[in-house]
C-alpha cells in the first residue's frame, strides 16, 4: 500500500517510528506497536507504529514519519513510499530463550546483535535482553559471542601495523583524564594508539568532552585512518562512528535501568578494542566506596574475566587495579580537565603531580607489554618507568599531543590559561581547622553536573586539597565555576557534602 510522507520533526532517540492514521490501522489491522516495513525505491527500513486518533494529525493515506526514519530512506515530505507489513524479528524468540535462562550460540547472539544495529528490536525487548543477561548471567562462550557479533555488525579500523595499543577505564573517579597524557606519551615512544572514547554519562566530563576543547572529536574513519598513518593515533569520539554501534544502543538502554551485566560490560569494552585492531591493552580498574568497583575482590574477579576473554580474542591484556577512593588532578568539567592534562604535558611546576604520576604508571605497564617493539633505543637503555618519565620531561609527549590537536583541527599552540572558565567563581572555604579526610566521588560529580558540566565547557570545580591535607577555617578547598548564577546557587545547596573535614 502506498502513502504520502509527512515530516513530523521529531526523533524517537531510538527505535525508528512511523504514525499512521486511525482508520488506515483498521484497514490494514494494524495496532500500537506492529512492525511495518516503509520502503523508498532501493532503501528500505523496520519501522515501529504509533497510532493517530484524529485527523488532526494524520491524515488518511499519509504516514508520519520521524527523523530516524526519514534519514534512513533519505524522504522528504510529500515522497510516495511503500508500506507493508513485518513479522516480529526470529530474535525475539531469542530473547525469550534468555529469559528462560537458556545459553544463546554464536548464530542467536549475531542476529540479536545484527537486528539491534540495523533498529529491527524495540527499546522494550532491548530492555528484556539486558535484564535476562542480568538475572542469568552470561557464560564466557556467550561474552565471546556477543564480542565478536559486536565488531562483525559495525565498522573497523585496520592498520598494518602490527603493534596496537589502548586503554580502558571502567571508570567512576572524577578528573582521571589519564587518557589525554597517555596517548601522547605513547605515540611519541613511536607507537600506535588510535584511542575512542566516550562522552559523560554521570561524570562531570568524559575523555571526548575534555579533548573537544582542544580539537574536534567528531572526525570520520577515512580521516581518522589518514590522521594514525601521519602521526600513530587519535583521540576522538566513538560516538561519531560506526565501530561497535551496537554497544552504543545496548548502553542507552542500560543506563536508566542501572544494569551492568558482566557479559555486557566485558564485551561493551573489548569490542571497542577490537573494532580498532587492538593488540595490547591496559584495563583500570578503580577501586573506591562510591564507584562503579567498590572492593578488591570485584576488581580482581573483574582482571581475571578480562584476562580471560583477551586471549579468546587474540588480544593482550593487562589489568591494574587503582586507588578511587578520591577523584584525581584539580579540575571537575571539561575546560578545567583540559587546562590539568596540557600542564602536565607542559611539566609545569603547577601541575597536578598525582594524575602525572598515574599517567607514568599506565604508560610503564603498555611499555612493558611492548617493549620489544619500541625501535627508540632509549626504551632498551632505561626502565619502563624511567623510559615514561622521559617521554614527559622531554617534552616529546607534549610536542606529540600538538600534533594531535592539529592534525584534529585544533590550536597546537594554546595554553592552559587560556581555556576559558565560567563566568561565575565561588570559593568555598573551610569552616573549620582540620584535616580532611574523605571526598566524595559522587558528590563532586553531582556539584560539578549541577553547576553545568560537561554541556556548559567552563563549569566545574577546581579542588585545592586532598584526602589527608591540613587546613584552616576560611583556607579554599575548592572553587565553583558556573556560567549563569541560577546553576551556580542551586549547586551551592550541595558544596557542604564534597569534602569532609574533622
Amino acid at each position: 500500500m502506498k502513502f504520502f510522507v509527512r515530516d513530523i520533526d521529531i526523533s524517537s532517540g531510538g527505535v525508528p517510528v512511523a504514525l499512521i492514521n486511525f482508520e488506515d490501522a483498521t484497514k490494514l489491522d494494524i495496532h500500537v506497536g506492529d512492525r511495518i516495513i516503509v520502503k523508498k525505491g532501493k532503501r528500505k527500513a523496520h519501522v515501529v507504529v504509533d497510532i493517530a486518533s484524529s485527523e488532526k494529525v494524520i491524515d488518511q493515506g499519509e504516514i508520519g514519519l520521524f527523523d530516524e526514519v526519514l534519514k534512513l530512506l533519505h524522504a522528504q515530505a510529500y515522497d510516495k513510499i511503500d508500506v507493508e507489513l513485518a513479522d516480529k524479528p526470529s530474535t525475539v524468540q531469542y530473547i525469550k530463550d534468555k529469559l528462560q535462562g537458556y545459553e544463546l550460540n554464536d548464530k542467536q547472539m549475531d542476529a540479536i546483535i545484527a537486528d539491534v544495529v540495523h533498529h529491527r528490536l524495540t527499546d522494550v525487548e532491548l530492555a528484556y535482553f539486558i535484564s535476562a543477561c542480568e538475572v542469568y548471567g552470561m557464560s564466557m562462550k556467550e561474552t565471546v559471542s556477543i564480542t565478536k557479533a559486536t565488531v562483525n555488525n559495525s565498522d573497523t579500523l585496520k592498520f598494518k601495523n602490527k603493534i596496537i595499543v589502548d586503554k580502558h577505564c571502567t571508570g567512576g573517579v572524577p578528573g582521571n583524564r589519564t587518557t589525554m597524557i597517555l596517548v601522547p606519551m605513547m605515540l611519541a615512544a613511536g607507537l600506535t594508539m588510535p584511542k575512542t572514547s566516550s562522552r559523560a554519562i554521570t561524570s562531570p566530563a568524559g575523555t571526548a568532552d575534555t579533548m573537544e576543547i582542544l580539537s574536534k572529536v567528531e572526525i570520520s574513519l577515512p580521516e581518522l585512518t589518514k590522521i594514525t598513518r601521519k602521526i600513530g593515533g587519535f583521540i576522538a569520539w566513538g560516538g561519531s562512528m560506526n565501530l561497535a554501534a551496537a554497544d552504543d544502543k545496548l548502553i542507552r538502554i542500560r543506563n536508566p535501568l542501572s544494569l551492568d551485566p558482566e557479559g555486557l560490560l566485558l564485551s561493551s569494552i573489548m569490542a571497542k578494542k577490537a573494532a580498532v585492531g587492538s593488540t595490547h591493552v591496559i584495563i583500570d580498574i578503580p577501586v573506591g566506596k562510591d564507584i562503579k568497583i567498590k572492593t578488591k575482590k570485584q576488581a580482581n574477579h573483574l582482571r581475571n574475566k578480562f584476562i580471560e576473554l583477551g586471549k579468546k580474542l587474540g588480544i593482550k591484556v593487562t589489568v591494574i587495579v587503582t586507588d578511587g577512593s578520591q577523584p584525581i588532578g584539580y579540575g571537575m568539567g571539561a575546560s578545567l580537565e583540559a587546562r590539568d592534562c596540557l600542564q602536565v604535558l607542559r611539566n609545569e611546576p603547577d601541575a597536578p603531580q598525582d594524575l602525572r604520576k598515574k599517567s607514568i604508571y599506565l604508560a610503564s605497564k603498555i611499555i612493558d607489554m611492548v617493549k620489544k617493539h619500541i625501535k627508540d633505543p632509549r626504551a632498551k637503555k632505561l626502565s619502563s618507568t624511567k623510559y615514561a618519565e622521559e617521554l614527559l620531561d622531554s617534552g616529546r609527549a607534549y610536542e606529540k599531543m600538538k600534533e594531535m590537536i592539529m592534525a584534529q583541527g585544533g590550536n597546537p599552540n594554546i595554553l592552559p590559561d587560556e581555556i576559558e572558565l565560567g563566568e561565575y567563581a565561588y570559593h568555598y572555604k573551610a569552616k573549620k581547622k582540620g584535616r580532611i579526610t574523605s571526598i566524595d566521588n559522587k558528590m563532586i560529580s553531582k556539584i560539578a553536573r549541577t553547576l553545568g558540566s560537561p554541556v556548559d565547557k567552563g563549569s566545574g570545580l577546581f579542588l585545592k586539597v586532598k584526602r589527608g591535607y591540613s587546613v584552616k577555617k576560611g583556607d579554599t578547598m575548592f572553587i565553583a565555576y558556573a556560567c549563569n548564577k541560577e546553576k551556580m546557587n542551586f549547586a551551592k545547596k550541595f558544596f557542604d557534602k564534597a569534602v569532609k573535614v574533622k
